[in-house]
């Protein structure tokens, strides 16, 4: 992937970056929300996703500012293949230094396939790189074959980019612009595996700490307005 990257001027400039343009750049569908939120925000965060960070108790998410956005982020996880193209990344700064940012955009769409329905066939491409997920994130033993496969690789994928920027936390930030907080059991299924019970939009949720990194995840509810 390029390191040279140009300033987007309007929403628009997201759509060439997707994955297949022409069939997710359409009113009502996330990658259409988000960039159009996000935008308006004027290079902070949506008002929403800063209700999330001020509420947090955390003093490593505190009076974040957003040094640089992304959109479209590639990572790329072993082994070498298809990379995890992420809605947005951001590289912010806090009290307590940078902190990784990695936004994945919702409304009605589900989290991608099941662990179960990913590992078919599985493939030992597959089998290596969730082995280094689990790893990584410090998540031993079988997990759940209904475990959303999208909410690994976008986790891991704020973990990697805070190593490499040299940032101290790595958030995994859902921004849902269903008012119905559609497939949040499965985002609350996903907690779980970090002894996380109970979770609830709004907030912020300490996972787990990895080699220096504190791991968050959190879930912002977005204004309808912006599904057009």
């Amino acid at each position: 992937m390029t390191k040279i990257f140009v300033p987007t001027t309007s929403p628009q400039d997201w759509k060439s970056l997707l994955a297949d343009p022409e069939k997710q750049w359409h009113t009502g569908y996330s990658a259409y929300a988000i960039a159009h939120a996000w935008e308006a925000a004027k290079g902070n965060f949506p008002p929403e996703v800063e209700h999330v960070f001020a509420d947090a108790e955390d003093e490593r998410l505190r009076n974040l500012k957003i040094l640089l956005a992304f959109p479209e982020w590639k990572v790329y996880l072993p082994p070498r293949g298809h990379p995890s193209q992420n809605d947005l990344f951001i590289l912010a700064k806090g009290e307590q230094g940078l902190v990784s940012i990695m936004v994945e955009g919702k409304v009605a769409e589900p989290f991608g396939e099941t662990k179960e329905r990913w590992l078919t066939p599985a493939t030992p491409g597959k089998l290596k790189r969730l082995e280094f997920i689990q790893s990584k994130l410090g998540l031993g033993g079988e997990l759940l074959q209904t475990i959303r496969y999208q909410l690994l690789h976008r986790t891991i994928s704020a973990v990697s980019e805070a190593e490499r920027f040299g940032a101290k936390s790595a958030v995994m930030l859902v921004h849902s612009f269903s008012q119905d907080h559609l497939w949040f059991k499965d985002y609350q299924a996903f907690l779980e595996l970090f002894g996380v019970h109970s979770a609830r939009p709004g907030e912020l949720y300490l996972l787990t700490e990895l080699q220096g990194i504190a791991l968050f995840a959190g879930w912002a509810t977005g204004d309808p307005k912006f599904l057009g």
